[in-house]
């Protein structure tokens, strides 16, 4: 492979999709990284119904056709790898990647994006891949014929419980409110299935089992009241924290481990965006992504112009983030 590029995206979900969508189509030479399988969170979603100008499609095959997109423009990829270590500072970044080597940009752009929450359950860390799963689309079939309890009351909780209603002979919905936060469109879809029943106001004590799960005890958060639920998987939903553990210490993050940038999607880094889950954001949504994906590589696009037109020994400091008073505000925000 080469080793150096002109920008290298970290992160192969929606926004870093697009992102080298719209970098491989301006002929910027882009490299894309991931921990994973391309697709990120999106390919664990079963059936997207309101992603404009798809009327229903899997997550994954949407994200196959942005990999292809992304591919035909002329991205390199690489997937299942771990990063070892980040240069980002300075003109030219840099980032090691076990058994491949380091690679080489003036620009990178983060879109890493969350990982599922955990209960922080001792039992839950036990069962794990033993019947406690956070995958409905990955999952969902092994337990076919099976009893099992899906945990949350967001949209991911409760459209992924009718997915697996497809599967499964049940589906317990246990929630900690006595209300849903999903749409009520999605809970009244819910509600119509046979196969979900709905278990309101719970803590999660325990999953129990001997080699794989047998059954999850919840407790009534009012009145205390233990319920065993016989089940033979316990799929999470609780939402995602941003995957951004690497990045502390070289790009500004907020309380949250999210990242700091202005509308541009730049951070504090001159060189250096994010986009999608992983930045400070209030709706994470695919389309939500893309847009970010879409504006980070437009940004780093003319990063890069702005580069290669800058007088020779010119510094780069402060440039972009305060270049008008607009600017200056989200450059105090960045550099907090």
């Amino acid at each position: 492979m080469e080793r150096n590029y002109d920008v290298i995206v970290l992160g192969g979900g929606p926004a870093g999709l697009t992102a080298g969508i719209y970098l491989g189509r301006a002929r910027v030479k882009t490299l894309i990284v991931d921990s994973g399988s391309l697709g990120g969170q999106m390919i664990m979603t079963y059936a997207l119904a309101n992603y404009p100008g798809v009327r229903q499609a899997s997550g994954r095959d949407i994200a196959m056709t942005m990999k292809a997109q992304a591919e035909g423009f002329g991205c390199d990829f690489l997937s299942n790898v771990e990063v070892r270590r980040l240069e980002l500072a300075g003109p030219e970044k840099s980032v090691e990647i076990e058994d491949e080597g380091t690679f080489t940009a003036p620009a990178v752009i983060i879109a890493t994006g969350g990982v599922p929450r955990t209960l922080g359950l001792p039992s839950e860390a036990a069962f794990k891949g033993r019947g406690v799963s956070y995958c409905a689309t990955c999952d969902g079939e092994f337990f076919t014929g099976k009893h099992v309890v899906a945990i949350g009351g967001g949209n991911s909780a409760i459209e992924e419980s009718v997915a697996l209603a497809q599967y499964v002979a049940s589906v317990t919905v246990v929630h900690e409110f006595d209300h849903f936060q999903a749409h009520p469109f999605a809970v009244e879809e819910a509600r119509k299935n046979p196969k979900l029943r709905f278990l309101m106001e719970q803590d999660i004590r325990e999953f129990v089992g001997g080699e794989t799960l047998e059954k999850v005890v919840v407790s009534h958060k009012r009145t205390g009241e233990v319920t065993e639920i016989p089940a033979s998987g316990a799929f999470i939903f609780i939402g995602y924290v941003p995957n951004t553990s690497m990045f502390r210490g070289h790009v500004a993050l907020n309380d949250h481990g999210e990242i700091l940038t202005d509308e541009a999607m730049r951070t504090n880094v001159p060189g250096v965006f994010a986009a999608g889950d992983s930045r400070v954001k209030r709706y994470r949504q695919i389309t939500t992504a893309v847009a970010d994906g879409t504006i980070a590589a437009l940004s780093a696009t003319e990063y890069l112009r702005d580069q290669t037109q800058r007088p020779e020994g010119a510094t780069t400091a402060g440039k972009g983030l305060a270049q008008d008073p607009a600017r200056d505000q989200h450059a105090d925000i960045a550099s907090g």
